[in-house]
């Protein structure tokens, strides 16, 4: 197969026939060990917010070279490359990722780029041979996330999700003392992101696209829309064609920790959201504020999002010691046990488990590895075993994110009487998590008879085929239309 061809074949190929195209003419071989002392050659792709401290994260490691940056908006793409090249680096850019892909020089890419390419990206990594480390969520619906596990088997790929605490020591430690008993049977596990967000703004057409930026790329697999919004970066978090709210933001990371304490191998049986996008009208469409019961087997994973400060006061600061706490943590997971309960705070450590009368019985510091130095050890050696954050955890927790969107999009407008109606039959935690959103919307003044909160639909869901059931509008949001040549391909 000569070089020319498959150029051609990467540039020109639709995203779902990449693959079949690219194998036709040859196979992923299976790649050999290498020593710690051989030089592994990365690239990062998404270089304005995250990608950033990947670049300089991976490039500290010993034995790893930074060799290339990619990115669809040119003024960031020299902004970085001049900034590391003042360090010493000697970089090539690339706005499109299939240029990119394919250097036979290259080992691995570190994705960071918006959520809606993140799965697809990660596709056309592991077609081309490259191992991945991709962020979080790694998808931006279910169905993209478990065609991505696929591929990385299917090409014998590394590829590890951007979920930091599986590496933290004080949390492998602590969440293996969980699941040892030390507590008696969990009982509910419970997330929280109330992090500080202010409204986006709200624009009366279609704002202008940065020159530097290659929008029809940087759009990808969403749909070709104008930009109705004042920034193009960052901000696509709260549009859901192309982010997934804060639940699938910061949230991510708790409601990961949160699987991992219940030891959960496989997504929930139901789902059921309340929220709404409140205290603001902005561009934006994902909620603000929101409560996620997820059903593990009768354990409830109750999650909250809350963007809004602790009060109507505090919208004049604006900052994280502004926010709301719940049992003392604003960004964190609280493990309620038969005999006591454990505090997880953030991404890592201290970490402090307490008995039923709330006395403190230890605490977990334990450092921990980069996850990044996981990922690379494991490009090394090969072993998926050893990745802390294999891609097919980071699935399972992104597609936990995704049920919540799913109920909270098919539902609607409910008073507050409904939606307690609702919840009489529920876990009583699910009913008091409600019950304290309501005072935190109170707090800040917001009029939900004015502005209602929406009641999810419930929906069940089939763990072995990651579809609902009996839900013909549930499962059109399993998946999405892929705009050509954009198409998630598909595994089997």
């Amino acid at each position: 197969m000569t070089e020319l061809r498959r150029r051609d074949l990467l540039k020109g190929a639709a995203a779902g026939g990449l693959a079949a195209q690219l194998t036709s003419c040859q196979t992923t071989p299976v790649t050999p060990p290498r020593a710690a002392t051989d030089e592994v050659r990365v690239a990062v792709v998404g270089l304005n917010g995250r990608g950033n401290g990947h670049a300089n994260e991976l490039r500290r490691l010993p034995n790893v070279k930074l060799v290339a940056l990619c990115d669809v908006d040119e003024e960031v793409l020299e902004r970085r490359k001049a900034e590391y090249e003042a360090k010493g680096d000697s970089l090539e850019t690339y706005t499109d990722m299939r240029d990119l892909l394919m250097r036979e020089d290259l080992d691995a890419v570190a994705i960071a780029t918006p959520n809606h390419w993140h799965s697809l990206q990660g596709i056309w990594a592991c077609q081309a041979g490259k191992d991945v480390y991709v962020e979080k969520p790694v998808s931006h619906n279910i169905w993209e996330g478990r065609q991505l596990v696929r591929a990385a088997r299917k090409y014998n790929r590394i590829c590890q999700s951007g979920t930091q605490s599986r590496s933290h020591a004080a949390t492998q430690e602590a969440v293996s003392w969980i699941r040892s008993g030390n507590l008696g049977k969990v009982l509910a596990v419970h997330g929280t992101c109330y992090k500080p967000r202010r409204s986006i703004g709200k624009v009366d057409g279609p704002s202008g696209v940065p020159s530097s930026v290659d929008y029809e790329m940087w759009t990808g697999p969403a749909p070709l829309k104008p930009l109705m919004r004042k920034r193009l970066h960052y901000d696509w978090h709260w549009v859901s064609e192309t982010g997934n709210g804060d639940v699938g933001n910061q949230g991510i990371h708790q409601m990961d920790v949160a699987r991992w304490v219940l030891g959960a191998d496989k997504l929930p049986s139901g789902v059921l959201s309340v929220g709404g996008r409140l205290g603001y009208d902005d561009d934006g469409d994902t909620p603000n504020t929101q409560v996620v019961m997820l059903d593990f087997d009768g354990v409830p994973l109750i999650f909250e999002v809350r963007g809004l400060p602790k009060d109507k006061a505090s919208q004049a600061n604006w900052n994280g010691g502004s926010m709301d706490r719940y049992m003392g943590t604003s960004i964190g997971v609280v493990a309620h046990c038969e005999d006591g309960w454990v505090r997880f705070n953030g991404t890592g450590g201290p970490i402090h488990a307490y008995d039923n009368d709330d006395k403190e019985l230890r605490s977990f510091t334990g450092g921990g590895v980069s996850h990044f130095q996981n990922f690379i050890d494991c490009v090394r050696s090969r072993k998926v075993d050893e990745l802390n954050g294999d891609i097919i955890e980071g699935h399972l927790s992104s597609a936990c994110c995704h049920m919540g969107v799913v109920s909270h999009t098919l539902g609607g407008e409910a008073s507050v009487e409904e939606i307690r109606e609702a919840m009489a039959e529920d876990h009583p935690h699910f009913a008091e998590s409600v019950e304290r959103m309501l005072a935190h919307l109170d707090a800040n003044e917001v009029d939900v008879k004015a502005t209602p909160l929406t009641l999810g639909r419930r929906l069940e869901l089939d763990p072995a085929t990651e579809t609902f059931v009996g839900d013909e509008e549930a499962n059109l949001l399993v998946d999405r239309e892929y705009r050509r040549p954009y198409k998630v391909p598909t595994y089997v």
